[in-house]
């Protein structure tokens, strides 16, 4: 298939039918490069879980796209392919296609997104890197709303967004007088609460097939790959969505900050891992959340919690993340050094909540933004701990971090 127009690289965080590279493309004149690289999958040693979310949902696209008329050039990790790099990858794609020029989505991580801007240079050819607008906030539009101001609080921020997108909103008045109902999303969570535990969905044949491949090739990565409960298509992400809507939804403001040992996900949606690879689109999440509030199906406090976690602090850390780099992941405001400890890795230790989090995300790969921000990220604070190599800790063992 020598001679295509585009050759469109899909990343593994951009599993959307809607992605701006693709929406560029024409499926009967061009080619879609997907690949599983042990480069990638080794930056940190990323949970075994995490891998077999990432690998197998990127299958299951390369499927969803070829049944979409998309010729689809997928390099499974098994292959002699998988141990190349992105640019590796590509020369190889351009040498047996002959594009008239590459199509990316711009990266979500400043590391792979100067890899691309070397690629017009590398190969003598036009390379066309597009915005990914499934976020909410582009990066222009965030350093111009930072320009200027003396504090970057993410408060001020979130009151634009909701503007912006008109979510909770009465004409330009927030719903209910006021933008954030924070304060009455800090209950203690009893054990006579029922608990609804999310959507889990058994592992197919590819999901399989993975499980497989990630324990013969990452045995010495943190975490079990078993028991898997993750979606790794669209359709069964937009069902643990639906279920969350349903079950939890109602409940998520009242115990949104608590904790109680024993349970890992109280009202939870545990749905980020699929908002952040592309499986659920972010706006259609929130308005699918106020619906619920509309329709007297969940309180406002709930449902304002919920929009405030997207359109303010998702879209308030990715546009911080890209006013600062480069440099911000070596920040280090109160110079500490220490190492982290390995009980963040064993869960060998006799502080309680350390030891339930770590076990949880070892079997999990997932815990919620209290356990993070209140315990594992508190404690490292407290003692000093590299915040790098804390970093590098969240990178490696969540299954949504990216």
């Amino acid at each position: 298939m020598a001679g295509v127009r585009n050759l469109i690289f899909v990343l593994g965080d951009q599993l959307t039918p809607g992605l701006s590279s693709l929406a560029a493309g024409d499926p009967t004149r061009d080619v879609v490069l997907m690949a599983e690289l042990h480069n990638e999958a080794t930056s940190v040693r990323h949970h075994k879980k995490k891998l077999v979310f990432i690998f197998s949902a990127m299958r299951h696209f390369a499927g969803e796209l070829r049944a979409g008329g998309w010729t689809v050039d997928y390099a499974p990790l098994g292959s002699a392919d998988g141990r190349a790099g992105f640019t590796d990858r590509l020369a190889q794609a351009i040498s047996e296609y002959r594009p008239a020029r590459v199509v990316v989505t711009e990266a979500s991580e400043w590391r792979v997104s100067q890899e691309i801007a070397r690629w017009g240079a590398r190969f003598s050819i036009p390379v066309d890197v597009l915005p990914d607008c499934r976020f909410l906030c582009s990066i222009d539009t965030f350093r111009a709303w930072a320009g200027g101001r003396k504090q970057l609080r993410m408060e001020y921020f979130y009151r634009e967004m909701r503007r912006r997108t008109g979510l909770l909103m009465d004409g330009d008045q927030p719903v209910g007088g006021k933008w954030n109902f924070d304060s009455e999303n800090r209950k203690a969570a009893g054990t006579d609460l029922f608990m609804p535990r999310p959507e889990a969905f058994a592992p197919d044949a590819i999901t399989r097939e993975v499980i497989d491949l990630v324990k013969a090739r990452f045995g010495n990565h943190f975490g079990d790959p078993a028991p898997f409960r993750f979606a790794v298509t669209r359709v069964d992400a937009q069902a643990a969505f639906t279920a969350f809507i349903d079950r939890a939804l109602p409940r998520f403001g009242d115990y949104q900050d608590a904790m109680l040992v024993g349970e890992p996900f109280l009202y939870h949606a545990v749905i980020s891992q699929y908002l952040n690879c592309g499986l659920l689109d972010a706006m259609s999440v929130c308005r699918g959340a106020e619906a619920a509030y509309r329709a007297g199906k969940a309180p406002l406090n709930a449902v304002e919690g919920f929009i405030r976690q997207i359109i303010g602090w998702r879209e308030y850390v990715r546009g911080i993340y890209w006013l600062k780099m480069p440099g911000y992941e070596r920040s280090n405001f109160f110079g500490h050094t220490r190492p982290l400890p390995d009980f963040y890795w064993t869960g060998e230790t006799d502080m309680a909540c350390v030891k339930a989090v770590v076990r949880q995300t070892r079997e999990e790969a997932y815990a919620h933004h209290i356990q993070r921000l209140m315990v594992t990220g508190n404690f490292a604070m407290l003692a000093g701990i590299d915040p790098f190599a804390l970093h590098e800790w969240y990178l490696s063992v969540y299954a949504d971090a990216f």
